[in-house]
């Protein structure tokens, strides 16, 4: 740790990355959830679609408090890909099956 008072640039860089990792990294998992969820929701199409809508609001907040509670930046990206990935996934086999 820099004396106190001080900050180095790594950290700076580091609070940076986590900043725009919470914002771009939220809205992309808060995202591909709404488009899964408003498919896989047992309701009418409209009605999925707005609660899937509601439950991004949520989402992209709890997003941004996990990046900023991660170890490392390194870690709170791997997490954010991990989620991405297994999302898409599931919206992949929800659009094939989709009518």
């Amino acid at each position: 740790m820099a004396a106190q008072g001080r900050t180095t640039a790594l950290e700076r860089a580091s609070v940076a990355g986590r900043v725009v990792l919470a914002a771009g990294g939220g809205y992309g998992i808060a995202a591909l959830a709404t488009a899964l969820l408003s498919l896989a929701l047992p309701l009418a199409r409209p009605e999925a679609a707005a609660a899937a809508t509601l439950s991004s609001f949520v989402l992209m907040p709890v997003i941004a408090i996990v990046v900023f509670a991660m170890r490392s930046l390194r870690w709170a990206a791997l997490t954010l890909a991990g989620t991405a990935l297994v999302l898409g996934g599931g919206l992949w086999l929800a659009m094939r099956g989709a009518p």
